[in-house]
């Protein structure tokens, strides 16, 4: 979908009486008052708004809709759509976007292409207008998107609606065409999050990967990508990584972008994700039940190639490394097996007690080679524990990491974004946990605090350098009616960076 800010330095009657669109889109609060712009429609209109309210025509129910005709002395328009938007108390974040996705809901399939949101004078209280614009597109964005690469009819369902315009109120500041830029290549990165992660594993595979970087660089001049193969890896050292990639007739790749647009040599942000394309869980097999989900095991990958993507639309003044390890887990004759103890890049050694537990395997040996970039940050991003989906189930992502300032700043950037992160503790307790009779450590702590002794064993690798953890097993994924990839974390991370650059 195409999005636009509206601006006019007429008077708003004066603007809407000539506003030109397929539906205008005006709220209504559930004590029947109306937004400013929706009291103008009334007044031209001769109170219309106010009697379809007062007759029950429109549901006093946060979300609830009500679309009409052109109206007398708004012709221009040929339909308007009333949204209640419930009090303004409730009126939060999470009901803030669900007012433009319920509005796109109502008018799917209505053959209407253009519609023009005159929103953004109601909302919420303290919230910036360029807060309210962002949300607002990432709802839009969401609401439309369709995932149809695989479907014989690659038109069925798509909505009607092509472009959305946002009418700038009278006192907006110059800011939102820059904040709409910024809520676009977001959406674009969350896009390409999702397109990915929801491409089935026979067909995105750790080289299937290695192309989508290679092709998200030739789109941009600021980007940069290398691909080390299985002997480069070797001659690395990988052998942890190296031991998940065995089972498999699928080529290991370690996928290294670098985004370089800082105004001097600042030490780069290092981002890595667990790029398992599809996760058996090798030898100590998976159940059947939701196997077919493993191929978002990529999530993280998939999310640091969406991250890359928004900076790179911006063209963010930022220094940024991507890693990207990337295998299949697959049971087989030459599979890596319970007991098995491999060596860490970092020269450390691990026993491994469950070959499910393969997404730390890979992750330590990034962690590793991460160092050699000197950061002046590192966050990792990976599906990593049904722990985590247990303690904190969907709604945040697990956070958890070795300094607390990246991790305030981290949150605080989840709390702009709405894509929340809740933090673990990450005590020195919990090393014990990981304790093995043969190796440096053992690749689980048995089954209590599972999404922390995860990121216990990550910390081992990461002590050179500031580090963050996202455990996203619960946040990258839905199952059920809605099952498919929701492109989290790339609003958290990406509003991150921002927050970073603009500091």
């Amino acid at each position: 979908m195409d999005y636009s800010i509206h601006r006019t330095t007429r008077p708003l009657a004066e603007a809407l009486a000539n506003l030109h669109t397929d539906c205008l889109v005006v709220g209504v609060y559930a004590n029947g008052d109306l937004t400013p712009s929706a009291a103008v429609l009334d007044h031209l209109s001769g109170g219309l708004l106010k009697r379809l309210i007062q007759r029950g025509d429109l549901e006093m129910q946060a979300g609830k809709t009500l679309l009409i005709p052109s109206v007398s002395g708004v012709t221009h328009c040929e339909r308007i759509l009333l949204v209640c938007a419930g009090t303004t108390e409730e009126l939060k974040l999470k009901r803030w976007k669900s007012l433009f996705s319920d509005s796109l809901n109502a008018l799917q399939q209505r053959g209407i292409k253009r519609v023009d949101f005159a929103l953004l004078e109601a909302a919420p209280t303290g919230m910036s207008q360029d807060q309210a614009l962002r949300h607002a597109v990432l709802a839009l964005d969401e609401a439309s998107y369709r995932f149809l690469d695989f479907k014989s009819d690659k038109t069925s369902g798509l909505p009607s609606v092509q472009h959305a315009a946002f009418l700038a109120p009278t006192e907006a500041n110059n800011t939102l065409e820059t904040a709409l830029a910024q809520a676009m290549a977001t959406a674009r990165g969350i896009e390409l999050t999702k397109n990915l992660a929801n491409t089935p594993g026979n067909v995105c595979t750790p080289s299937f990967l290695a192309k989508a970087a290679q092709q998200l660089a030739a789109q941009s001049n600021l980007l940069e990508v290398e691909i080390l193969e299985r002997e480069a890896m070797q001659k690395l050292g990988m052998g942890s990584l190296l031991s998940v990639a065995q089972g498999s007739d699928q080529p290991p790749k370690f996928i290294i972008l670098n985004y370089r647009n800082a105004a001097d040599d600042a030490a780069p942000v290092v981002l890595v994700g667990k790029g398992v394309t599809f996760d058996s869980g090798g030898i100590s097999l998976k159940p059947g039940e939701k196997m077919d989900e493993m191929k978002y095991d990529m999530g993280g990958a998939a999310a640091v190639l969406g991250i890359f993507k928004a900076v790179a639309d911006m063209r963010l003044p930022i220094n940024l490394i991507g890693l990207i390890p990337s295998v299949e887990n697959m049971p087989s004759g030459n599979a890596l097996k319970p007991g098995d103890i491999v060596t860490s890049m970092s020269g450390q050694t691990i026993e491994v007690l469950n070959t499910d537990a393969e997404g730390r395997l890979i992750l330590c040996d990034a962690l590793t080679y991460a160092e050699r970039f000197q950061p002046a940050a590192v966050i990792d991003m990976a599906t990593l524990t049904g722990a985590c989906v247990i303690a904190l189930a969907r709604a945040p992502s697990g956070l958890l990491g070795n300094d607390e300032t990246l991790i305030q700043s981290i949150l605080q950037a989840g709390e702009t974004s709405g894509d929340r992160a809740w933090q673990l503790p990450l005590w020195d307790d919990y090393q014990d946990l990981l304790k093995s009779n043969f190796a440096d450590m053992a690749n689980i702590g048995g089954r209590e605090g599972g999404a922390i002794t995860a990121a216990a064993f990550l910390s081992r690798f990461t002590k050179a350098y500031p580090w963050a953890h996202l455990d996203i097993a619960g946040t990258a994924w839905n199952s059920g009616d809605k099952k498919g990839a929701t492109g989290r974390p790339v609003s958290l991370v990406t509003q991150w960076l921002m927050s970073r650059v603009e500091a």
